[in-house]
């Protein structure tokens, strides 16, 4: 999540119970349960890796190595610098990929078999998923059906760190303001029923005053349709 006017009255107003801001600081959000990232090569400083071991007993690991546009890694590059991570002593998170978690010799699958052939630590799966059908049952299914695919694979917990209606195929589309709450209704009761799903994000808290978005809350905490539904998820 990033700051916006009225972000600390709209995580309390959401019920979330943590938040991660990709970055090891708190960007001026107040709140409980953060959670810091390293969130690509650059970020795996000595300074930022020392602000994650003050920050309780999570990690998460590098943000979309898969995207030219996002952290942009090798399965290499990440492998050498996941010992720095694995050394911060916290409870440490995969990369998220931005999707293809279920691919055999995707991103993730050739970062795993490295971490298990050096022996490195890996302690659960952070997954990012946008669905471009805005069917509430299709996308619930479909989100439903990724999720088992990642866990049938590598048979470790989920933390479902991004997630939304948005479609990419062509350009940025999003559903209707319904279509996304009805989505968040669903897929929090289809979430919350995962034995292996440990957490999970929407993308995300703030929502964007002028154009559409999947955010959940706008300038001042106002709700958006799909904030109301979070909120009653919760």
């Amino acid at each position: 999540m990033w700051s916006f006017n009225g972000v600390n009255s709209a995580l309390g107003k959401s019920g979330a119970a943590w938040y991660y801001t990709w970055s090891t600081t708190h960007s001026g959000v107040s709140g409980p349960g953060f959670v810091p990232m390293i969130w690509g090569s650059a970020s795996a400083s000595t300074g930022a890796l020392a602000q994650a071991k003050q920050a309780g007993p999570y990690l998460l690991g590098f943000n979309e190595p898969d995207m030219s546009a996002q952290s942009n890694m090798t399965v290499d590059q990440a492998l050498s610098l996941w010992p720095k991570l694995e050394a911060a002593g916290k409870v440490l998170g995969s990369p998220a990929v931005a999707y293809g978690g279920d691919t055999a010799g995707g991103w993730l699958d050739r970062f795993m078999s490295g971490a298990k052939a050096k022996g490195y630590r890996v302690d659960f799966i952070a997954l990012h998923w946008y669905g471009g059908d805005f069917s509430t049952p299709n996308a619930v299914a479909q989100l439903k059906s990724y999720l088992q695919a990642v866990y049938n694979r590598y048979h470790k917990p989920i933390w479902l760190t991004e997630f939304a209606l948005i479609d990419f195929s062509g350009g940025t589309r999003f559903p209707t303001d319904q279509q996304q709450a009805a989505f968040v209704t669903s897929a929090a009761k289809m979430l919350d029923g995962l034995p292996y799903l440990q957490r999970y994000a929407w993308f995300g808290l703030g929502a964007d005053d002028s154009k559409p978005s999947s955010g959940l809350f706008r300038s001042g905490a106002v709700e958006t349709p799909a904030g109301r539904a979070f909120e009653a998820a919760r």
